[in-house]
């Protein structure tokens, strides 16, 4: 007996000509059937559209070399950003020691430099103290030629340095100078009634007075201290010219 594959229904009702397209078609008699859906013509899932999950692909899977060389390409990467910043780090620590070492060296250098520079003025002014006193002292050894008179002055700021109380003074002066003392000086002498004395002991120009309650030492020696003092200078007075004193005026050598 041979199989029909459709099973024969009969017509239905009514008789007439009946279309094969407009047969309908039991389930049952269905091998396999799917839902068309438009996507399929685009060769879209058509799971996906109509919202149903889809299958992930399976990853790869990487032999034990693959792996290794991964593994290897990660290791190298992280040691390359950790080299990276301690690399930084260490520039960092670099920058901070250098610049504070190259101020520590120029804060030194502007100290040796000030203290140089200090002594050179300190020096300079010495040398400026000692020419001056050495020119100031040539004037007043010249004066002292030109206007010997000039001691009878420096006896009388003597006598009336000395207190009104004092008593028994007595003048002290070079045997040149005594003349010009008693002369110039004459005043001062009979007002407080002082005794006129020559001293060979007393350079010219100056005096020595004494009393019995103090003493006025006016020599030139000691006058030239105390100038010289005032000037930042402890050259002591000579009678002899320097060596290194300049040449008196051509006017001043005539007298």
């Amino acid at each position: 007996m041979t199989s029909s594959k459709f099973k024969n229904v009969p017509p239905p009702e009514g008789g007439g000509k009946t279309s094969a397209y407009a047969r309908f078609i039991p389930r049952e008699e269905l091998s396999s059937f799917e839902a068309w859906n438009p996507s399929a013509l685009s060769g879209a899932d058509p799971n996906a559209s109509a919202g149903m999950p889809t299958a992930e692909p399976e990853a790869p899977t990487l032999s034990v070399a693959e792996q290794l060389a991964a593994q290897l390409r990660a290791a190298r990467q992280s040691g390359y950003q950790d080299g990276y910043r301690d690399g930084l780090a260490a520039l960092d620590g670099f920058k901070q020691s250098y610049a504070a070492q190259i101020t520590a060296q120029l804060g030194r250098l502007v100290e040796s430099h000030g203290a140089q520079l200090d002594c050179l003025q300190q020096q300079l002014a010495q040398a400026i103290a000692v020419c001056a006193t050495s020119m100031a002292r040539e004037v007043v050894r010249s004066e002292l030629k030109v206007n010997p008179e000039l001691v009878a002055a420096v006896a009388q700021e003597a006598v009336e340095a000395l207190l009104l109380s004092a008593r028994h003074i007595t003048v002290r002066v070079h045997p040149d100078d005594q003349p010009l003392v008693a002369q110039g000086a004459a005043d001062v002498l009979q007002a407080r009634g002082a005794r006129l004395i020559p001293d060979t002991h007393i350079a010219r120009g100056g005096c020595r007075v004494d009393s019995d309650i103090a003493s006025v030492d006016g020599t030139v020696a000691a006058r030239w201290r105390r100038a010289s003092a005032a000037l930042g200078s402890d050259t002591e007075w000579t009678d002899e010219p320097t060596a290194d004193a300049p040449d008196a005026p051509p006017d001043e050598a005539a007298r």
